[in-house]
């Protein structure tokens, strides 16, 4: 009898120690993955930040799996979205339980690691593919965006999109893992080091590559960041200070005869179309400057409101729009608003109506008559590959960021917004130019690299004032693989994991 209960005492006691060791390294892996999302210098994190959540899924039911992997996806959310906590408390708590539930799901199915080697990566990348439209989108965070800042991994892009770079760091926790684990057979052991080297070599060769690139011609641009504090944006009592701050910046940058200027999202404190005097005062420095002047603004038409961009010819005043096409649920609008009505009262929503039309803008040359063209991406409109494609495939020569990321204050979101915008540029092979209220404002080349980040003389780049001059190349549009081809790489993990799964069903059933 007492053998009995010091056998049950010693059993429980492993259950106790095992179950504490667990949700160590649950919380390990969640946030090795987080690092590089608060700080792009330490992308190395990510490359076997998953490796701990693997050996936790080690022999585990699949309730076990899915509640593993669900807490490790939450905890990694809070730590890489944090930031929302600052608009609404209540929407980051739900938003951070439905995004666990793609981490619960991936848990789930790879808990038997005698499942083919590239299945794990392939379902990771199709749940971030899925994640990134349904319910309208979130692409924010990808895995692959942890690599913005490591050039040679990204290049890749250029021909599977960001989804390849995630592809290839997951690939590489995979092998990590068995390589711990058990030794794998020699087609494993040898496979993972041929796709790395292969990428790398890859990355390094249109790296290599840049600095023999023609481009077709170079524009002096300036971008202008305000820095106006977000209790001030839509405050009636602040509209003149806001314009004047405007006037005064881009007043003072036109000095530098920058072929276009560029205002961040919201720029303007008026409601174009409401107030004829913002849009008089805009007209006016734009002709006085004798620059053209892009700026991000409220415009309504015909009763319907829009984030939109204004683009003015500053010899000629003509202008044109671009409204936002992909709005920003439960921030922008309420999806089913008469279904949610109670969401009013619990983050701040607007009432806009979605853009249609992928407008391309041009910058027109009077000396050799030819006209570079570019389109503008609204504030998280750079974080969907398949709208900046788009853009491209339209004949845009170089992209354009214009955002307002004031709402989450002194954080990693504007540098994690940055990283979206430098995937995009690698994607299209086009300069990416960024405008933010409060920062990050910067220059990507195509090959991603960062050129210049607007900063003060202390070397702070978010919320300081000031503005930014740089040349930029401007190269021809839609010549990548990815622009030309899109997510073909998707397709063929799709048709990889239906295979495998069929596959594993008729192993399992051929067994019994």
């Amino acid at each position: 009898m007492l053998r009995k209960v010091i056998n049950s005492k010693t059993k429980n006691s492993r259950i106790k120690n095992n179950s504490l060791r667990d949700v160590a390294l649950v919380i390990l892996s969640a946030v090795l993955l987080a690092l590089p999302f608060n700080n792009g210098n330490l992308w190395v994190f990510a490359w076997f930040g998953f490796v701990p959540l693997f050996f936790v899924l080690e022999n585990k039911s699949s309730a076990q799996a899915f509640m593993f992997s669900f807490l490790s996806g939450v905890i990694f959310w809070f730590f890489t979205i944090y930031w929302l906590a600052n608009v609404t408390i209540i929407g980051f708590i739900v938003f951070i339980l439905y995004l666990g539930l793609y981490f619960g799901l991936f848990g789930v199915l790879i808990r038997r690691f005698y499942f083919p080697l590239l299945f794990a990566p392939s379902l990771w990348v199709v749940l971030e593919y899925i994640r990134s439209f349904l319910l309208t989108g979130f692409p924010w965070a990808l895995l692959g965006y942890s690599q913005y800042k490591n050039l040679p991994a990204i290049q890749i892009a250029d021909i599977t999109g960001v989804w390849g770079v995630s592809f290839l760091v997951i690939i590489v926790n995979v092998y990590i893992y068995r390589l711990i684990r058990n030794r794998p057979r020699l087609q494993q052991a040898v496979i993972v080091p041929v796709i790395v080297l292969v990428s790398f070599g890859y990355g390094f060769y249109k790296i290599n590559l840049a600095h023999s690139r023609i481009s077709l011609s170079q524009l002096r641009i300036s971008v202008v960041q305000a820095n106006i504090p977000q209790e001030l944006k839509w405050d009636p009592k602040a509209k003149h200070y806001i314009m004047e701050n405007y006037i005064r910046l881009t007043e003072t940058v036109s000095k530098e005869r920058p072929d276009l200027i560029i205002w961040p999202e919201a720029a303007s404190p008026c409601y174009l179309g409401e107030e004829k005097w913002c849009f008089n005062e805009i007209s006016d420095l734009s002709y006085r400057i004798h620059r053209p002047l892009l700026l991000g603004t409220v415009t309504v038409d015909r009763g319907s409101y829009y984030n939109s961009v204004l683009f003015i010819n500053g010899l000629s005043q003509e202008y044109q729009l671009y409204h936002k096409i992909h709005l920003v649920p439960f921030g922008e609008y309420i999806p089913l608003r008469h279904i949610f009505t109670f969401l009013d009262t619990v983050v701040p929503i607007g009432d806009f109506s979605a853009g249609k039309e992928y407008i391309v803008f041009n910058i027109p040359d009077p000396a050799s008559r030819t006209k570079d063209k570019f389109s503008v991406l609204i504030c998280f409109e750079d974080v969907f590959p398949g709208l900046a494609r788009n853009f491209v495939k339209n004949g845009a020569q170089f992209l354009v960021n214009i955002t307002n990321d004031a709402w989450f204050g002194r954080t990693s979101s504007p540098y994690q917004h940055l990283s979206a915008s430098v995937s995009r540029a690698v994607e299209n092979r086009v300069s990416l130019v960024r405008s933010a209220n409060t920062g990050v404002s910067a220059f990507i080349s195509p090959e991603g690299r960062i050129e210049a980040i607007f900063s003060d003389d202390k070397g702070r780049n978010i919320f300081v004032e000031g503005a930014l001059t740089r040349e930029l190349k401007v190269f021809a549009a839609g010549k990548a693989f990815y622009t030309r081809f899109g997510d073909i790489f998707i397709f063929l993990l799709f048709i990889f994991l239906i295979y495998s799964i069929f596959r594993l069903f008729y192993i399992a059933k051929e067994r019994k």
